[in-house]
């Protein structure tokens, strides 16, 4: 029998693939930990801080070289946490790639290396601002916000025709109605849909009120309606899509958060583990064992008449027996 098939008797596994599940486990248990957790997240808060710290310029003037290397300092903290991850993966990589951060937190790292994104300062700029977002990975509450408000894009592009076209209609009216009397605001339809844009936070709605009753009394219905329309019931609207996306972001945290495997058990239960598979296993090989001479003595009782030398016994005349 092969050496295969051996291992595969004994209840071994092949070395590369033991090897693979160790290593799994050991990163496991790093990037699982609360300190690590602790320590990229803080790192995340100090990349922050050194962006804003880089937007005066006489602190740059004085510590461009140790800006430079605190940069340096994060971006090698961030290698690392993704090596880690990659490395946490080795014995399911495809569980790797099922998790969006993961494919975020890798595209962020990959791109800090680009020679083209290297030598644009303006874009590692952009690109280091994107590693706060990573700040969600730490965060459920974030986390959970951030879900919503991917989830709640659908109805909210809906909204936004809605509202484009309402505010299209008004504009149109008020181009009408105003445009001679308050060309300012009302003199093209472009105009008007910027003012009314600007009224729908009820800004200046006064103002505008007032104006509006120097020209007619039926000034006063156009903004009522408009501000109904557009201030309260589309933005009611929108937020109840917000918040029923919120919802769904978190029923979708809490069974993801049921669907993760359980914390890795302790030694001793480990060892209570190892027993019963151990056990297990020997039950197997007797039973593996009896069976085998069970087809054993059924193929020797199976060629007994061709081995034998006795005679076989013939019927009796008369066909009796």
């Amino acid at each position: 029998m092969s050496d295969e098939s051996d291992q595969h008797q004994q209840g071994t596994e092949p070395a590369p693939l033991s090897a693979r599940r160790e290593l799994a486990r050991r990163c496991r248990a790093v990037t699982e930990a609360r300190w690590f957790a602790l320590t990229v997240f803080t790192v995340i808060l100090a990349n922050a801080a050194l962006l804003g710290v880089e937007t005066y310029t006489g602190l740059v003037a004085d510590w461009r070289y140790w800006l430079k290397f605190a940069e340096h300092i994060c971006l090698a903290v961030f290698t690392v946490e993704i090596l880690l991850r990659l490395a946490a993966h080795a014995d399911r990589p495809r569980e790797f790639w099922k998790d969006p951060w993961n494919i975020f937190d890798l595209a962020v790292v990959l791109c800090a290396f680009l020679p083209v994104v290297r030598e644009n300062t303006t874009v590692l700029r952009l690109l280091r601002l994107a590693r706060v977002l990573r700040t969600a990975r730490f965060l459920p509450q974030l986390r959970i916000v951030l879900v919503a408000v991917a989830r709640s894009l659908p109805g909210t592009l809906s909204f936004l025709l809605v509202g484009a076209l309402l505010l299209y209609v008004y504009a149109m009216v008020g181009w009408v109605f105003f445009g001679t009397s308050d060309p300012e605001h009302y003199g093209s339809v472009g105009r008007a849909v910027l003012t009314l844009f600007l009224l729908m936070t009820l800004d200046g709605i006064g103002d505008a009120v007032r104006a509006g009753l120097e020209v007619s009394r039926w000034s006063l219905l156009y903004y009522a309606s408009y501000v109904l329309l557009a201030s309260f019931v589309l933005v009611n609207v929108l937020i109840g899509v917000v918040l029923t996306s919120l919802e769904e972001a978190r029923e979708l945290e809490r069974d993801e958060s049921s669907d993760r495997r359980p914390a890795p058990a302790g030694p001793e239960e480990r060892r209570r583990l190892a027993e019963r598979i151990a056990t297990a296993r020997r039950a197997l090989d007797d039973l593996e064992r009896d069976l085998e001479g069970d087809l054993d003595r059924d193929r020797r009782l199976a060629r007994a008449p061709l081995t034998v030398g006795a005679e076989p016994t013939l019927p009796a005349p008369g066909g009796g027996p």
